[in-house]
């Protein structure tokens, strides 16, 4: 989405001093220690539908797409494409052919009507509870992952072999229309390796540099700041050194 604003949800503590065109900060009140981090999240996600909610109420027929992404994620093709090809979904989530693990959180959009939203509210919303329930005990890194699968495969009709194939589709669930997108294409990270990155499919439109991948990404930017003629880049990745970080 070559024209879309970025909005970084971040704790009202944050002094982030953003000076760029179409970016802006949103802060929201809450618990953003490292352990309550990942819950704590979902919960910003659903204060931000809220005000996107009564700021929708005030301009009717305006309607803005939103797609929350981690802050270690990198868009490199316009992902706005979905709300045009597949009309029919309230939100969507990303997965991927991993039993303990099928979705992953790192992307997640919500089509702008006052129906996409309310839906993906609620649909988070039962994410929150089955998280406060069932995975505090895996709240400082994996409890959204986790209650999200529960969530999604708790219902009776639900197929899990739809998972094995990199192929989107279209799931009721509770009373929310999801669309799941493979993470090969719209979450993709790179290969472990010796920690370097070596290239992308050309279908990927969503990086996401987990774990000691990070430092691709740092190393990328810096040297897209140091340079005056890349312009016509989509995306640059640098080969790096592997490290070890504790995220």
């Amino acid at each position: 989405m070559p024209q879309s604003n970025i909005i970084i949800i971040t704790d009202p503590a944050s002094d982030l001093h953003m000076r760029r065109n179409r970016v802006i900060d949103h802060p929201i009140q809450g618990e953003y220690s490292r352990d309550k981090l990942m819950l704590q999240r979902i919960r910003s996600y659903i204060a931000f539908l809220d005000t996107r909610l009564e700021e929708l109420s005030h301009r009717e027929g305006h309607i803005t797409h939103y797609i929350f992404t981690d802050s270690d994620i990198a868009v490199v093709d316009d992902v706005g494409q979905i709300f045009r090809k597949y009309p029919n979904f309230h939100m969507a989530l990303t997965f991927r052919n991993n039993k303990a693990q099928p979705l992953n959180s790192g992307f997640i959009a919500v089509r702008g009507t006052s129906d996409g939203i309310l839906r993906a509210k609620a649909f988070l919303q039962e994410v929150l509870k089955v998280y406060s329930s069932k995975y505090m005990s895996a709240s400082r890194m994996l409890g959204d992952q986790l209650a999200l699968a529960w969530v999604v495969m708790s219902g009776p009709s639900f197929d899990t072999r739809k998972f094995t194939k990199p192929q989107a589709f279209l799931e009721k669930v509770g009373g929310a229309s999801v669309l799941f997108l493979p993470c090969a294409e719209y979450n993709w990270t790179p290969p472990e390796g010796a920690g370097q990155f070596h290239g992308m499919p050309l279908d990927v439109k969503v990086v996401h540099f987990k774990g000691s991948r990070k430092r691709l990404m740092l190393e990328s930017w810096n040297f897209f700041n140091s340079s005056a003629n890349i312009s016509d880049m989509l995306c640059l990745i640098l080969s790096s050194g592997r490290t070890k970080y504790d995220f």
